[in-house]
């Protein structure tokens, strides 16, 4: 079956501060100029945020023990493997990660799983600039302001999304650079505050613990936020390392690059709560009062920082969050999908900020959004291993027909895994305390546990390689070898007397 294509390969320059015209468009080889260390200083300038030492942080207040809390971080960072292999598919194809979830779902099957992304990425964005407003807020308390009416905070988030908008506006090329430099900014950064807080740690002030099944509640939010909760961008950002990168270095790069930043600051997050145990939304996750004591100089930096930090992180969601609704189908250029989610987020911002509580409405996005991802993720993966990391480019693009158009662009095997993923983690989440409230059976049966994004991951995982072992590998494309022309020995001039 011949695939039209409605995507095409298009040159363009790879060049910072200047407006990327391609979206979801095929990168011919010769445009893609990120190399491994690219990939990896644009991950470590993500991650490099004080997000995470909220996550460090908040772990703490679910009861948690000193030891508890360190292996909660440590395990549950373990699963930045799955975005250093989500990343391997960016390289082989040359678009991005839900161009490529094409291929086991169909064209117009992948719209579901699709939208579900784009949601995440929205509840990301909003996450990313409700703390931005509470930053702000903070720093106009510091400064004397103590009652922040409703007309500045409506500036204050207007102003925060308009400056949001600017780095995912001009796109890769702009948020690699950005990202690179902003890293050595917030290195810099970190070693202050490790200064700072290690020496005033009360390191008795988490001794009582909690149960084994309510300890993973606090690894899915580490799992969430982290490893897994990044597996649907990877792909866009690894899709301009050249086809032959190798597949060791792009995978260290991606999955390094996280680790590493997000580890340390969650680590530092635990010795911030064990200065100060004031972990509210008002303060800004509580962590300047880690210092403040001590150094209150430091609040004013830090602030700045922070801000600079949450404009980052969420550079990367908006950019992603933009090329997924490529891949749903609308027809709107990757610039017009940033502002639409630009406008959303805005919106959604601003009743998070005047109608919610931040700190639940965090938890229970947290918890619910590794109730399709983790199936998602399982199903690429088993995809990628069973098709060798080999997809028909062409077929990924067209509109109609290709290696996955399979049942009028549905694969229903794939939709069924999903389905059933979805389904087993439902009834391993314990969202008891949220709204709705709702704790699956499982979780009941076992005090309240929480592994619904690794059951998630085994059941989709596993059913889609029951259905699919033999179909798929039939769907890798046949490599066309061109016989190479023979080797004529030259003839020798002929003797002459």
């Amino acid at each position: 079956m011949s695939a039209a294509v409605d995507v095409a390969e298009t040159s363009e320059a790879y060049v910072p501060f200047q407006l990327e015209q391609r979206g979801i468009d095929l990168i011919p080889d010769s445009d893609r100029k990120m190399g491994p260390w690219g990939l990896f200083w644009l991950w470590s300038g993500a991650v490099w945020n004080v997000e995470f030492l909220f996550y460090g942080a908040l772990i703490c207040s679910f009861g948690l023990s000193l030891w508890q809390a360190v292996a909660a971080i440590l395990i549950g960072n373990i699963v930045y493997a799955f975005l250093g292999f989500a990343s391997l598919a960016g390289p082989a194809t040359g678009t991005t990660a839900f161009m490529v979830s094409r291929a086991p779902f169909g064209r117009n099957g992948n719209r579901a799983p699709s939208f579900f992304n784009w949601l995440t990425q929205v509840g990301f964005e909003v996450l990313g600039l409700v703390l931005v407003v509470l930053v702000v807020i903070a720093m106009l308390n510091k400064a004397g302001v103590s009652n922040v009416g409703t007309a500045v905070k409506v500036v204050i988030i207007i102003c925060a999304v308009v400056v949001q908008f600017i780095v995912p506006f001009l796109g890769h090329a702009t948020i690699k650079t950005v990202l690179r430099y902003l890293s050595f900014v917030f290195i810099a950064i970190f070693v202050i505050m490790a200064i700072l807080v290690l020496p005033n740690v009360h390191w008795n002030g988490l001794q009582t613990g909690t149960t084994w099944w309510l300890w993973t509640t606090a690894l899915v939010l580490i799992v969430s936020t982290g490893g897994l909760g990044w597996t649907e961008n990877a792909a866009d950002y690894s899709r301009y390392l050249p086809k032959d990168t190798s597949k060791a270095k792009t995978f260290w790069s991606a999955t390094l690059g996280a680790a590493i930043p997000s580890i340390l600051l969650e680590l530092l997050g635990v010795a911030a709560y064990l200065v100060s145990t004031n972990v509210g939304s008002t303060e800004v996750i509580g962590i300047p009062s880690a210092f403040a004591a001590h150094a209150d100089w430091f609040f004013w930096p830090f602030m700045i920082v922070a801000i600079f930090q949450l404009f980052a992180i969420n550079t990367i969601d908006m950019y992603s969050s933009g090329v997924t609704l490529q891949a749903i189908g609308i027809p709107v250029k990757r610039w017009g999908c940033i502002l639409i989610d630009t406008i959303v987020s805005g919106v959604v911002t601003g009743l998070v900020i005047f109608q919610g509580k931040v700190g639940t409405d965090l938890s229970e996005f947290l918890d619910y959004i590794v109730v399709w991802l983790g199936a998602w993720f399982a199903i690429m993966a088993v995809d990628y291993l069973l098709r060798r990391g080999s997809y028909d480019r062409a077929s990924l693009t067209a509109h109609r027909g290709g290696l996955y158009w399979r049942d009028g662009g549905f694969n229903w095997k794939a939709l069924l895994a999903l389905a059933a993923g979805m389904f087993a983690a439902m009834m391993w989440i314990d969202a008891l305390y949220y709204y709705p409230a709702y704790q699956g059976p499982i979780s009941s049966a076992t005090g309240g546990g929480d592994l619904s994004w690794l059951i998630g991951i085994v059941v989709a995982g596993v059913l889609y390689y029951l259905l699919s072992f033999r179909s798929i590998p039939r769907e890798v494309p046949v490599a066309v070898v061109v016989p190479a022309a023979p080797v004529v020995a030259p003839v020798a001039p002929e003797a002459t007397s």
